[in-house]
């Protein structure tokens, strides 16, 4: 299954969190937001999303 890149999420009550990212993977994420005309926390968001969702479903 393919992540779906929701570009126009509602606002949702969200909180600022930090991490840290091997700057290879920062890269590639960079890239898909890039090809995705998107941003770099709108990809994580959604990869995130996409791996919660598969692991509980």
């Amino acid at each position: 299954m393919a992540i779906n890149l929701d570009y126009k999420k509602d606002r949702v009550k969200a909180s600022y969190k930090s991490i840290y990212l091997k700057d290879e993977l920062i890269e590639k994420i960079e890239k898909i937001a890039k090809e995705n005309n998107s941003s770099f926390n709108n990809i994580v968001v959604n990869m995130l999303e996409y791996c919660v969702n598969e692991k509980t479903n």
